[in-house]
C-alpha cells in the first residue's frame, strides 16, 4: 500500500465532494455536507469555524482517523477513501504526525521515552531511537529535559514533548487540534512560533485546527467552515 503512493504532479492531499453522515433515519447529522479542499506540500493550513461547523470531522478525515460518507481523499495521488482500516493506519504511521490539545503523553514516561514510542512501532533498534529522540527534543528547545516526566514540565513544556514526538518519525503532514488550547496566551505564541519554524525550515506540511484567530494568524492559508461546508479558503498574506 504504501509503495503505492505517487508523488508527481499530485498534491499531497485532495478532498472531493466529501461529506459525513453521522446516524441514520430521523437522528442522522450531516458534519460534512461536500467540500473540496487542496493542499499542497510544504503549506500551512488553519481551519476554523464554531463548534459543530465540521472543522473536527474534516481534521479526522485527513488524519484517517474517520473515512467519508462519500466523496473522494486523495493522499499523494492515493485514493485513501478506498483503503482498509489496517491500511489507513500503516499511512498514519509513514506520512502523518498528531498533535492534541491535551498533550497526550504517558503519565509515568520520561520525555525522550515518550518521543521514541513511534520508532518503537517502528521497530527501530534502541540505540538508534534513542540518539534520534535525544536529536528532536533538542530541535524543538528541549535539550536537557529528557529525563523528566510530564508532571515535572509545564504545559508549554509538554506540548514541545508532544511535538517532537509528532515529527520524530519525519511525517509528511503534521495534524494539529487546537495545539495551543490548554496554554496560556505568552505559551500560546511560542508553540505556535515553533510550529511556524518546523513549516518554513523543516518544509513539515501543517494542518491546524483552531478557534483563536491570533493562533490561525501564524498559518499561510485560513480555511473557514459552516455548517458543514467550506465558507472561504484565504491565503494569509501578513502570516507571521
Amino acid at each position: 500500500m504504501i509503495a503505492s503512493v505517487q508523488t508527481d504532479n499530485a498534491p499531497l492531499i485532495e478532498l472531493q465532494d466529501v461529506t459525513k453522515v453521522y446516524g441514520t433515519g430521523q437522528a442522522a447529522m450531516q458534519a460534512l455536507a461536500g467540500i473540496d479542499l487542496r493542499i499542497e506540500e510544504g503549506d500551512f493550513v488553519a481551519i476554523m469555524g464554531h463548534s459543530g461547523s465540521g472543522k473536527s470531522t474534516c481534521l479526522n478525515i485527513l488524519g484517517c482517523l474517520d473515512s467519508p460518507t462519500s466523496g473522494s481523499y486523495r493522499f499523494k495521488g492515493l485514493d485513501v477513501s478506498q483503503l482498509t482500516r489496517d491500511q489507513r493506519a500503516k499511512l498514519r504511521r509513514h506520512y502523518l504526525g498528531f498533535v492534541f490539545q491535551g498533550y497526550n503523553l504517558l503519565k509515568r514516561t520520561s520525555a525522550i521515552e515518550n518521543v521514541e514510542l513511534p520508532l518503537i512501532y517502528r521497530r527501530v533498534p534502541a540505540r538508534q531511537r534513542h540518539q534520534i529522540a535525544r536529536r528532536t527534543l533538542a530541535s524543538v528547545g528541549l535539550d536537557g529535559w529528557e529525563s523528566h516526566n510530564p508532571n515535572e514540565l509545564s504545559g508549554g513544556q509538554q506540548q514541545r514533548v508532544a511535538i517532537a514526538r509528532a515529527i520524530v518519525t519525519g511525517p509528511a503532514v503534521l495534524m494539529a487540534d487546537e495545539p495551543t488550547g490548554n496554554l496560556d496566551s505568552a505559551r500560546s505564541e511560542e508553540i505556535m512560533e515553533l510550529l511556524s519554524q518546523l513549516n518554513r525550515k523543516q518544509g513539515i506540511t501543517i494542518v491546524m485546527v483552531t478557534h483563536e484567530p491570533d493562533m490561525a494568524a501564524y498559518a499561510k492559508r485560513v480555511v473557514h467552515f459552516k455548517d458543514g461546508k467550506i465558507e472561504s479558503d484565504e491565503p494569509n498574506g501578513k502570516a507571521r
